[in-house]
């Protein structure tokens, strides 16, 4: 085989290397991984494709520190451990600060670096370093670097092959801070929710409600107050007392609806008990937890519950329903079952959406199935 043959399989070998690695990161990126083990299983390829003794990736921070969010070693290198702990000060001559002067690659010998970053490097045989700027959304946000022992420097377009890695870190990146910015908007619609929904309670309560109360007294002092031979009067007077009893109830059911005085005085346990009993149809309650939730918590898998409950009663057609709460460690799963007909479109305005906000504000995720002619489930996993 001649030497062109032999680069030419060299070559390809290479460009199969590295198509493999930037495909598992890719795959992880584009499945919504989270940022750390997108950071470790890049980190990881990188060290592999490009023959490193060490990668980390590293994150600028606005007191002139990196800290280091993912740190790999190659098999049968010493196992040194991030830098000073995962947070090391910057400096003024070492790559990192290069690229932050330059967003542009930059590599350096461990014996010119001063600052304290160089005699960590020097201390652990340490010989080279190269860093890649990585940007996100025009604005440098830290460094992928690799670190080569000995004196030899780092062979081949290491800077190059690392740029493809930085591509993929920047797309990670932006989706991580795209889902926490979606979740924090979702959490403050949720407390902005709540709070509206705790004034409305409590307007009800010490306004209108009372002021009903009230009225119905007067009206029941003055029917008893009707002299003798008015009988008209009395019963006009007894039938107002007896509608505005009525109205009042039906304004102490819809501030039920709200939230339910159960819940925040028992818990979810005795809440989902009152619930269930109100229920036309049967309910088989199943409860595994020894201790109350979360305030916000158990304000969601109430609401689910009652959601579930009232699609089953306006769309199911179902005999039965069951709803079984469980607690293990710190995950907390609610499942509600029926028997129905099942053919449930929860795009097709089910209450149930607008519930899916507020359970992903917690971290969480609610899944509805209900294939026609087998019921329905709705199952919220948070934790």
């Amino acid at each position: 085989m001649s030497v062109t043959d032999h680069s030419n399989c060299g070559e390809v070998r290479r460009l199969a290397e590295e198509r493999g690695a930037l495909q598992h990161v890719a795959t992880l990126v584009a499945r919504g991984a989270s940022p750390s083990v997108i950071f470790n299983a890049a980190a990881c390829a990188l060290g592999g494709l490009i023959k490193a003794d060490y990668t980390a990736i590293n994150r600028y921070e606005g007191d002139r520190t990196m800290s280091i969010m993912a740190f790999w070693r190659a098999p049968g290198t010493p196992d040194i451990g991030p830098p000073f702990g995962g947070r090391w000060t910057l400096g003024d001559d070492t790559p990192s600060a290069a690229v932050l002067r330059g967003h542009r690659p930059s590599s350096r010998a461990s014996a010119t670096i001063s600052s304290d970053i160089g005699g960590w490097h020097r201390e652990h045989r340490i010989g080279h370093v190269v860093a890649c700027p990585v940007i996100v959304d025009d604005h440098l946000w830290g460094t992928m670097t690799a670190l080569y022992l000995g004196a030899e420097p780092p062979k081949g377009d290491v800077e190059e092959r690392m740029g493809k890695f930085v591509e993929l870190l920047n797309c990670a990146i932006i989706q991580a801070k795209t889902r926490c910015e979606l979740i924090a908007s979702r959490a403050r619609l949720v407390t902005s929710a709540d709070a509206t929904r705790r004034r409305i309670e409590r307007d009800l309560h010490d306004g209108a409600q009372q002021h009903l109360i009230s009225l119905a007294l007067r009206l029941r002092e003055a029917e008893e107050s009707v002299p003798p031979g008015n009988e008209e009067l009395r019963r006009r007077l007894s039938e107002a007392v007896q509608d505005l009893t009525g109205t009042i109830d039906e304004l102490r059911e819809v501030s039920v609806g709200l939230r339910p005085p159960t819940l925040a005085a028992r818990g979810l346990d005795a809440a989902l008990t009152q619930l269930v009993a109100r229920s036309p149809v049967p309910v088989e309650l199943h409860i595994d937890a020894d201790r109350r939730l979360d305030e916000e918590i158990e304000v969601s898998l109430y609401y689910v519950v009652s959601e579930a409950l009232t699609n089953v009663l306006k769309h199911a057609n179902a005999s039965t329903v069951s709803v079984d709460l469980a607690k293990q460690d710190s995950q907390v799963r609610l499942a509600v079952r029926d028997d129905g007909v099942g053919g449930a479109d929860p795009t097709r305005g089910s209450g149930l959406t607008g519930l899916r906000d507020r359970v992903e504000a917690l971290g969480g995720i609610l899944q509805i199935t209900s294939p026609t002619g087998h019921g329905t489930s709705v199952v919220v996993t948070i934790g």
